[in-house]
């Protein structure tokens, strides 16, 4: 692609509206695919600090419905879509840091596979750690290898998953509604490492659209 020597801008919240209430199906599709490669490859190109940042703390500004408008309803194995779940991955880490360290940390006890290696949190993992993992992951969309980023995120949703299903084994006996909502939680949780895990892979053979 010819590089663009224009600055790149993030979305407004008219441009976000501007989709809203588009019942088309085939029109979401396209605004969404469109939107999502415009502007992963205009900022990639030109990765200025200052419009990363404000890519990646949109969401703390605007709330996480925006960026659900523009591409959460498109398939889960698609640019958009995974886009789409990383800023998902990250508002869910910021809701609650304290909880979900913990859970992230459990995992980690848990499962001895290379996840934790390649979710790339510091050890150990208090709330300070996984709200960083959570905006570094993010950044990678943007500054470094996609694939890696969307590994990254995939590997914190097993190790997530993993620390609530453990959790939720301790709680059966004594806080049944607690238990339940860890193991949805889990079930949510590994549904989406796998389609992360599934986008790096398409990516990786030039394939995510």
């Amino acid at each position: 692609m010819p590089r663009d020597h224009h600055r790149p801008v993030h979305f407004t919240d008219q441009e976000f509206a501007a989709i809203q209430g588009g019942e088309d199906p085939a029109v979401v599709n396209r605004v969404a695919h469109e939107t999502a490669n415009a502007l992963l490859h205009r900022v990639r190109q030109d990765p200025d600090p200052a419009v990363v940042e404000r890519l990646v703390t949109y969401t703390d500004v605007h709330g996480i419905d925006a960026i659900a408008e523009l591409w959460a309803r498109v398939g889960a194995h698609t640019l958009p879509g995974a886009l789409w779940r990383i800023y998902l991955v990250r508002t869910v880490i910021r809701q609650n840091p304290a909880e979900i360290a913990y859970l992230f940390e459990r995992g980690t006890e848990r499962i001895g596979t290379i996840d934790q290696a390649v979710a790339g949190a510091e050890q150990p993992t208090g709330p300070a750690e996984i709200l960083t993992l959570a905006d570094r992951i993010l950044q990678g969309l943007y500054t470094g290898d996609l694939a890696v980023a969307l590994d990254r995120g995939a590997a914190f949703c097993r190790l997530t998953a993993a620390g609530a299903t453990t959790v939720a084994d301790d709680a059966d006996l004594t806080a049944g509604e607690r238990a339940s909502e860890l193991t949805t939680r889990a079930l949510r949780l590994t549904e989406l490492a796998a389609d992360l895990t599934e986008a790096a892979a398409l990516w990786r053979r030039d394939s995510l659209d």
